[in-house]
């Protein structure tokens, strides 16, 4: 009983200690991360596991490691940052694999990258003719930019001509059945005219609604808890 007490109070100080590292170190997604932040993440979150039920050691010893840690991984962040030599040795550098249509052999052999690895990864990203690549650059956390030739790019509305309008980002005014007001204030509308919409959609209540948008082009995206049938979900405000 005392050693689960323990383990639980342990528990709960790794917890937010991690919580609160995690915040100081910033946000970055997987795909975004270097090999070294990755090995640094595994590191600090044995450290805090080894402090949550390694009961044969003190408890403060490790919670100053998980600190060290994460000070180091901090300071390594910052200096990142402010200098672009320790940025290029903490972090590497791009390398081009594909240069004017022509696959860099040295450059691939140099920072031990396959071929099948390269053809994986334009696959993967909707590519199955190579001949179709212009440059090919591996970024530092080990994925693929890459650029096509000019008679491999796809049209766009600006090729031909054409004007599409303007839609911005969408703004959630309600979510979970609750309005947001602040959103709704900021888009100089209030809960009156709000209603009118979601009841044009087929809605009474905003507790009827799971989420509702409005990007800048005035469309209006409404998803209900109950979904009317035939009617349009995403049309312009009136």
């Amino acid at each position: 009983m005392v050693e689960s007490l323990v383990v639980i109070v342990r528990s709960i100080i790794a917890f937010f200690s991690l919580l609160i590292f995690a915040r100081i170190l910033g946000k970055q997604q997987i795909s975004q991360l270097t090999f070294f932040d990755y090995i640094a993440g595994i590191t600090i979150g044995s450290i805090a596991a080894t402090l949550t039920t390694d009961l044969t050691s003190r408890s403060w010893p490790q919670w100053v490691g998980l600190f060290t840690w994460t000070l180091l991984v901090f300071i390594s962040q910052w200096g990142t940052l402010k200098g672009k030599s320790l940025a290029k040795y903490m972090d590497g550098e791009p390398a081009i694999v594909i240069l004017k249509g022509k696959i860099m052999e040295n450059t691939m052999r140099k920072i031990r990258y396959r071929t099948t690895d390269l053809l994986q990864q334009l696959r993967l990203k909707g590519v199955f003719d190579i001949n179709e690549i212009e440059y090919a650059v591996l970024e530092t956390d080990g994925q693929l930019s890459f650029l096509k030739k000019a008679e491999s790019q796809p049209i766009t509305p600006k090729d031909i001509g054409l004007i599409t309008p303007y839609k911005g980002i969408s703004t959630e005014i309600i979510y979970d059945g609750k309005v947001i007001k602040e959103n709704l204030g900021n888009i100089g509308k209030d809960e009156d005219w709000l209603l009118n919409q979601i009841r044009a959609h087929g809605y009474g209540a905003f507790e009827e609604v799971f989420l509702a948008l409005v990007d800048e082009s005035n469309k209006m995206f409404i998803d209900g808890y109950r979904d009317p049938i035939g009617k349009d979900k995403s049309k312009s405000l009136e």
